[in-house]
């Protein structure tokens, strides 16, 4: 039984000043960079996903763009895994399943952004493949949505998102009790 770290799309364009800013990025970024830490210390595998959009029309995530670079909060050490994606889910045309596969991994701890998006569809995936998954809520991020006509806050999105996860696609906690803290 091998537990791994899978962060999501933690680049610069979702933080302040980026392409695509979202809520609470930084404070989520930063239990991420807790959770990267605990999972280097223990030698868990871990894998960093970086999205590169190749829509036509796209505005962020851009190639070759400082904004599609992985935040320095949490940037990859030597040797440690980058998993290029081009849709939100983190394991369509990507080496993701078999590099888990390779790394014996059963468990996945996932964060990173947007909820809404990547992590879901990553997580929904990932339960559907057969591993066993924690999302870590508080280091996750999104955005205010809006739906005909109304506006939906971020705090609501990212909660909806978090409790249509919760059963049965994952156990969601905090970063800290992911941590065993």
């Amino acid at each position: 039984m091998t537990r791994a770290l899978v962060l999501i799309d933690i680049q610069n364009d979702y933080f302040p000043g980026g392409a695509m800013d979202l809520v609470g990025m930084k404070e989520a970024a930063a239990r991420a960079a807790r959770l990267l830490e605990a999972f280097r210390s223990a030698g868990n595998p871990l894998f960093h996903i970086q999205h590169i959009s190749t829509r036509p029309g796209a505005t962020f995530f851009l190639p070759d763009t400082e904004g599609a670079e992985i935040n320095p909060s949490v940037t990859p050490d030597v040797g440690e895994p980058v998993i290029q994606k081009h849709f939100p889910n983190s394991f369509r045309d990507t080496g993701l399943l078999d590099a888990l596969r390779a790394a014996d991994a059963d468990e996945l701890v996932l964060c990173g952004a947007m909820s809404h998006m990547c992590v879901d569809s990553t997580t929904r995936a990932a339960f559907d493949l057969g591993f066993r998954c924690s999302v870590a809520a508080d280091a996750c991020a999104t955005r205010d949505l809006q739906h005909q006509g109304a506006s939906v806050p971020a705090a609501q999105v990212h909660a909806a998102f978090m409790a249509a996860l919760a059963v049965p696609f994952a156990t969601v906690s905090t970063a800290e009790d992911l941590l065993g803290g």
